[in-house]
């Protein structure tokens, strides 16, 4: 059960990859990678840190708020009207590992940036699979 109060909604994106959580969490968590499949940032894996995404499309604030390396990650995600929360959770398994992504927070009145997410979020895990499969070649 999620803990989003119910006038809020989600958008939720789970892959098992063939990879080591270790590859995984350095993809989502070394900016020169990130560029690669999500977007251009300052980012940094450290408590508290401020940062932003840059995109030809806009920009995209950021505070991390939770870090457990190779295994969670939660930072703030807005834009100024927007204001959620995107979680990472890596679970090991036998294959790889299970990479889990849920963004919270979006409230009834911005379908737009829910539509955006719903359909951004999946090109963004295939755009990381293939980080993946290159940096493992």
């Amino acid at each position: 059960m999620s803990d989003t109060p119910p006038e809020m909604r989600s958008v939720v994106v789970e892959r098992d990859l063939a990879h080591p959580p270790g590859r995984i969490w350095r993809a989502l968590t070394q900016p020169h990678l990130m560029a690669e499949w999500l977007m251009q940032t300052d980012f940094e894996p450290v408590l508290g840190c401020s940062f932003s995404f840059q995109a030809e499309w806009g920009a995209v604030n950021g505070q991390v708020t939770e870090i457990e390396p190779e295994r969670r990650l939660a930072y703030s995600w807005g834009d100024g009207v927007l204001d959620t929360v995107v979680t990472w959770t890596i679970t090991p398994t036998s294959e790889g590992a299970r990479l889990r992504m849920e963004q919270t927070g979006f409230r009834k009145d911005q379908p737009r940036y829910l539509v955006g997410a719903t359909a951004g979020w999946p090109r963004f895990f295939d755009n990381l699979e293939q980080l993946l499969a290159r940096e493992s070649a």
